[in-house]
């Protein structure tokens, strides 16, 4: 029976993790994950795929999510009172994607902050309290500012097979950070279990299976330095993982069924399976 070793949310899309050892699964995934943005001119969202530094920006969510603090290399701590959009009508316009979305502007501080941080003009936004985004895949969810699902699951095995085919190849191991999954689990024999699985039970929640997740160039991004790190995992992946639609699949992302508190040790029950998803990626 697998088992969850590894709990993560990332409450700002596209820096750093904050790891957990239990959390309230809520219909958007772990608590606060991705639900602020950091966007650029004209409310375009900023990714490591063209921002990697993204990475080195460190989120403490507290309050219930309404303070938070962002801390980076060589500045100091931004403590922000977060604005959750209740009673208010203001909204920015922002885009991920190429789909349009509303937000809630967090003004100023955190936009001078993240300017500099990043070296480029930026502005932070949370998601609404209206936000009713629906996600697609085989399990139809909802998100705040994920790429799509809002559960990433990546299994130990499946990592490790990835690390025994990249010493194989006389290349050096890259870290399970460069994932950025929300869920690892541990206890299968054979790799890429998870996508075959359809239903889960986990703590007091269940999870769907949505999609397979397709790997992008935000793997190749040192999480520690926030810099471009060279061709793996992609490269390796290319051999072995490649899609018939186009891109390397590596973890499966799910939609979450029924909320419910999720606890590092707790069993992760697959309660229906199906095919390995290339079907539905």
């Amino acid at each position: 029976m697998a088992t969850v070793i590894g709990l993560t949310s990332y409450p700002v899309k596209g820096c750093a993790g904050v790891p957990a050892t239990e959390a309230e699964l809520t219909p958007a995934g772990l608590p606060h994950d991705r639900s602020f943005l950091v966007v650029g001119p004209g409310g375009v969202f900023r990714s490591q795929r063209r921002d990697p530094r993204l990475a080195v920006i460190r989120p403490d969510v507290g309050a219930g999510g309404a303070v938070l603090a962002l801390s980076a290399p060589g500045m100091e701590t931004l403590r922000l009172d977060v604005d959750l959009g209740h009673g208010s009508l203001s909204r920015a316009e922002v885009e991920m994607f190429g789909t349009p979305y509303r937000a809630v502007d967090q003004g100023d501080r955190a936009a001078e902050w993240l300017s500099r941080a990043l070296g480029a003009p930026s502005r932070l936004v949370r998601v609404p309290p209206e936000h009713d985004r629906v996600t697609d895949g085989l399990t139809p969810g909802t998100s705040g500012f994920a790429d799509s699902s809002p559960v990433h699951v990546l299994s130990r095995a499946t990592f490790d097979d990835l690390t025994r085919r990249l010493a194989a190849a006389g290349r050096p191991p890259v870290p399970m950070d460069r994932f950025r999954p929300n869920i690892v689990v541990d206890g299968w024999d054979a790799p890429h279990q998870e996508d075959r699985a359809r239903r889960v039970t986990v703590g007091g929640g269940e999870l769907g299976f949505a999609k397979l997740a397709i790997r992008c160039a935000v793997t190749l991004v040192d999480q520690r330095t926030g810099g471009k790190a060279g061709p793996e995992p992609l490269r390796t992946l290319a051999a072995y993982r490649r899609m018939p639609e186009g891109g390397v699949a590596f973890g499966s992302k799910f939609s979450v069924l029924g909320t419910g508190k999720v606890t590092v040790g707790d069993a992760f029950e697959v309660t229906e399976w199906g095919t390995d998803g290339s079907d539905t990626a």
